[in-house]
């Protein structure tokens, strides 16, 4: 059956399903109602963990806490940490990831990048205040796949706290709402066309995009490349999406 495996990372959870292997519990937000859980992300219950005694606990350098792993570490458990901040660490974590339960790797197809187009979106993932993710992201990464960058790309912070005023300034050529990690209401949607498209010299469009597909990595990658080009052609981005 291979190892007994606790996911505490949703990207990963999907993953290792993906690679059949034996993952006996995960957390609430992974979105996977039969598997036993065992607490957040950021919160997992230790005890919970300790008394499945797995042979290996998935863990990500952004998505869980340092101190959870030294716990974790402590008590004797075995650890799979990951850092995934590209295409290319998805890739390589999807290939660890299958030779650490012992299943055959996925395909991992994404076909190769695309021309490099002047269009840059804006990408919000909070508001109140307003924040977007800058080109140190697996999201940016993937859109960079795609052949778009982001008006947010050059800002220091990795998930930089914005003014819709200066995101106006940087002109992007259309906003991507994603499902998630906040829940953009249709108001919200009004609300960024109102402040950086109605009004102006060109229309912008503001649409929503699966959150899942923009920030879960590794099964899911080569079908999200996939999706994510067919809305950047929707939206008439240049010539994004030829292979």
């Amino acid at each position: 059956m291979g190892p007994r495996v606790v996911s505490l990372v949703p990207s990963s959870t999907e993953t290792l399903l993906a690679l059949g292997a034996q993952v006996v519990a995960c957390t609430r937000f992974c979105e996977q109602p039969g598997l036993p859980h065992v607490g957040g992300t950021k919160n997992p219950d230790i005890a919970a963990i300790l008394a499945l005694a797995p042979d290996l606990v998935v863990l990500d350098r952004e998505e869980n806490r340092l101190d959870d792993a030294e716990r974790l570490t402590e008590a004797g458990l075995d650890l799979f940490v990951s850092d995934v901040r590209s295409v290319a660490d998805a890739a390589q974590v999807l290939a660890d990831l299958a030779e650490r339960v012992g299943r055959p790797a996925l395909a991992f197809d994404v076909g190769p990048p695309s021309p490099s187009l002047t269009s840059s979106v804006f990408v919000p993932i909070w508001r109140r205040p307003w924040m977007s993710i800058n080109s140190a992201t697996y999201g940016a990464s993937l859109l960079a796949h795609l052949g778009v960058g982001l008006v947010t790309d050059d800002l220091e912070a990795t998930y930089p706290v914005v003014e819709l005023a200066d995101i106006r300034a940087r002109r992007p050529s259309a906003v991507f709402v994603p499902s998630e990690p906040y829940v953009f209401e249709d108001r919200h949607l009004t609300e960024l066309d109102r402040e950086l498209g109605s009004g102006g010299d060109r229309p912008l469009p503001v649409v929503r995009i699966d959150g899942q597909d923009l920030f879960w990595w590794g099964s899911r990658t080569p079908g999200a490349v996939e999706r994510l080009r067919a809305v950047l052609a929707r939206v008439g981005l240049g010539n994004v999406g030829d292979r």
